[in-house]
């Protein structure tokens, strides 16, 4: 693959970089642009995305039909990036999980373009949020969905009768339109299906916001009930049965946009830990002339260069139509510790600065252990690698698709 940007792409980037630098990051010197219920104050939330819209920064994995600007993956990956220069951008941009990754997976599988006018436009318009629903309580499904998933769906006539209980569902608390897996026979390969329903539907409930370490952006991650939710035939995402085949079209993207944001964060956290160490004097010079210091910095620059190639390699082979699964997994269980390490390189050369909320380091370093376990805990990414390599041998290596 050509590592040139594409000038349009390139373009498109150093306006998002110009965009974020002068319009975004300026709102994190203020705390009280932060709540519970996302990662930036409700009031900011509307004139600031549409600032992005003037300015021709929306939606980039969407159709420009539908008001977005259609890029490949690959320029996802450079928009992405400087997105999340600021831990603000994404929202602002409407590249934030989940609803970028429920916004590739409506597109590509919604069978009508009335149906898209009801349950897409609507959150490519940043009028709603959406959330996906998969995870459940012990014993149902983590990282398992197609062995362990408890949640059910009966058919009735032309409804399905939903019962079951999930929880860590992420933007559940602000969520309008919701994705859901569910049971619809044991069968472990087409046992799953797919749906949507509405916050206003009944027969469901939040039972709680849980409580985490981590920030709570983005309406936090919830536990759910579900206690006789009927949803409508026509509402069935795919045909029945085609449940894992929906997560694999979702999910491979949605982990690697997760990859593409957090090397956008593990940059700003070496910009923050530079910017520190170039003005700080410590024994007689600066900081960032201390070879220990130096050593920690060129560790940090090189992981972000590996987690670039790998992410580039996962989408350039998502752009070609292949589901990138192993490459997918490399980029994610890469980026996921680049992202921790460089968090922690960043507040250590900061030292009780970079501990305090003087700067956003805090914030990026609570964020950052969430990495490893969302969408597939590493481990899980690493018995997929073996899984492949054991199937592929020597052909693991393969050049191209």
């Amino acid at each position: 693959m050509d590592f040139t940007l594409d000038p349009e792409i390139e373009r498109l980037r150093l306006k998002v970089r110009e965009f974020i630098a002068e319009e975004v990051i300026p709102l994190e010197a203020d705390r009280d642009n932060y709540n519970e219920y996302d990662n930036i104050k409700l009031s900011l939330l509307a004139p600031m995305r549409e600032k992005a819209k003037q300015a021709g920064l929306w939606a980039p994995q969407m159709p420009k039909a539908r008001g977005g600007l259609e890029l490949p993956i690959t320029g996802w990956a450079a928009f992405y990036e400087e997105a999340n220069r600021s831990i603000f951008g994404p929202v602002i941009l409407n590249c934030q999980a989940p609803d970028d990754g429920n916004m590739s997976v409506l597109n590509k599988t919604l069978k009508t373009e009335a149906l898209k006018d009801q349950w897409l436009q609507p959150i490519i318009d940043g009028r709603v949020r959406s959330s996906f629903v998969m995870t459940e309580p012990h014993p149902g499904s983590g990282s398992d969905p197609g062995g362990m998933m408890l949640t059910r769906a009966e058919r009735k006539g032309d409804r399905y009768v939903i019962h079951g209980h999930k929880w860590f569902i992420s933007g559940a608390a602000v969520a309008t339109h919701f994705i859901l897996m569910a049971r619809t026979s044991d069968d472990e390969r087409k046992g799953l299906t797919a749906f949507l329903f509405h916050r206003d539907d009944k027969g469901w409930e939040i039972v709680r916001r849980i409580a985490n370490m981590g920030p709570d952006e983005h309406g936090g991650v919830c536990e759910l009930k579900f206690d006789g939710l009927e949803i409508p035939v026509e509402h069935r995402l795919l045909e029945e049965g085609d449940g894992l085949k929906f997560t694999q079209i979702r999910l491979g993207p949605a982990r690697l946009t997760h990859c593409m944001r957090w090397l956008g964060l593990a940059k700003r956290s070496m910009e923050i830990a530079r910017d520190y160490a170039s003005e700080r004097y410590a024994f007689g010079s600066k900081l960032f002339d201390k070879e220990s210091v130096q050593m920690m910095f060129g560790d940090v620059a090189k992981d972000i260069a590996v987690g670039r190639l790998l992410v580039m390699n996962a989408a350039w082979k998502l752009d070609q139509g292949d589901y990138a699964k192993k490459e997918v997994s490399m980029a994610k269980i890469h980026v996921a510790d680049l992202l921790n390490k460089a968090a922690d390189m960043a507040i250590q050369v900061n030292g009780a600065r970079g501990y305090s909320r003087d700067t956003i380091l805090e914030w990026i370093y609570r964020y950052a252990r969430c990495a490893k376990l969302v969408d597939g805990a590493s481990e899980v990414h690493q018995m997929v690698l073996a899984r492949a390599y054991e199937k592929e041998q020597d052909g693991f290596w393969k050049w191209g698709v």
